[in-house]
């Protein structure tokens, strides 16, 4: 399925009215280009955020046997089950937002049950240890990206706003290795302190992934590059970037994890980043320079590095907050208010 590029008349249309409206010219900040972003998104000026969804994918990691985490692998299935009870952060914002939260099994170690609002699309069992072989084999690759894009075609058909999460130990060790892959920096500059792991334990993920890439370069094909270090949830996250785009929905990305996740989507087409709006910049250590390197702004800064689409679920207020004042505030010549040098 094509994405089908943002319309830039619309967003020039957008910036026009948004000149228009009772306020000094860019008062309003980042809400204008946001709101203007929206607009080009869903090609009106009509624009709202109509059943917004959410998705938690999670997954385990076969390198957290390497002691890249604060917690153990374990924690990944008892967070699902959390999520479900409508424990957890993002469910309690979700509810609080209006989201339809969705959780999806993409690879944890264990058994997550059954629930209404579960989704079982998993691969195997937690990826392989990256340290002594690939993460995962080509096939179950491409499998878990197709699984992505079907997961957003079932829960996502009559909703314009799609919100992205995730959950699994040993992702930012994951993400680390995919960012040094996809941008070049130093390894170093890609591994911060994931779920809040000491000095010590740093160093140590820092060690490990060093000899993951003594195994093996991190190699320039993007799918190749996932199969090697990454993970089933990021696949899946990069499969539901690319479906969400290509059904010209607006997508808020979460914290590192998702980030990477849309940097893979947009090695695959770069027409998935108009869509995506970068919720917030999460106190991970690298994140701030992936961001960078994608050329985009987060909408928020709190110093938060929960995951699981926390962060996202929090900017929806701001994009909302966007979408009313652009739709309902009055323009100059309705209100009868005289614009500057008039």
């Amino acid at each position: 399925m094509l994405i089908p590029p943002v319309d830039e008349a619309v967003r020039a249309d957008a910036y026009r009215r948004l000149d228009r409206l009772t306020k000094p010219r860019g008062s309003l900040g980042r809400l204008e280009p946001l709101a203007a972003q929206v607009c080009a998104v869903q090609a009106t000026l009509g624009i709202r955020i109509v059943q917004p969804v959410g998705i938690v994918f999670a997954s385990d990691h076969g390198v957290a046997e390497s002691g890249v985490s604060a917690y153990p692998r374990e924690v990944t299935v008892q967070m699902v089950a959390n999520y479900l009870q409508g424990g957890a952060a993002i469910s309690v914002l979700a509810t609080l937002q209006g989201i339809d939260l969705w959780i999806v099994d993409a690879g944890v170690d264990g058994d997550c049950g059954t629930h209404p609002r579960l989704i079982g699309a998993k691969i195997r069992r937690a990826t392989r240890n990256f340290v002594d072989q690939p993460a995962m084999t080509a096939d179950e690759c491409t499998t878990a990206l197709q699984r992505g894009r079907d997961v957003v075609e079932a829960v996502a058909a009559a909703s314009n706003t799609l919100i992205l999460g995730e959950m699994g130990i040993g992702n930012t060790a994951a993400a680390a290795l995919l960012m040094h892959g996809l941008t070049g920096k130093a390894l170093i500059d890609c591994v911060g302190r994931g779920t809040g792991l000491d000095d010590a334990g740093l160093e140590r993920k820092r060690q490990v992934l060093a000899r993951a890439l003594q195994r093996r370069a991190a190699p320039p094909d993007p799918l190749e590059l996932l199969a090697e270090f990454g993970g089933y949830e990021i696949a899946m996250l990069a499969g539901a970037l690319l479906e969400g785009a290509a059904r010209r929905m607006l997508i808020l990305v979460d914290g590192f994890t998702v980030s990477i996740a849309a940097a893979l989507a947009a090695r695959l087409d770069p027409g998935v980043l108009p869509y995506c709006v970068f919720a917030h910049c999460s106190s991970e250590h690298a994140h701030r320079a992936l961001l960078d390197d994608l050329k985009v702004q987060p909408l928020l800064d709190l110093g938060m590095r929960l995951g699981e689409g926390s962060g996202a679920a929090l900017a929806l207020s701001v994009v909302r907050a966007a979408v009313a004042l652009f739709t309902e505030m009055a323009t100059f010549e309705g209100a009868g208010v005289s614009d500057k040098g008039a």
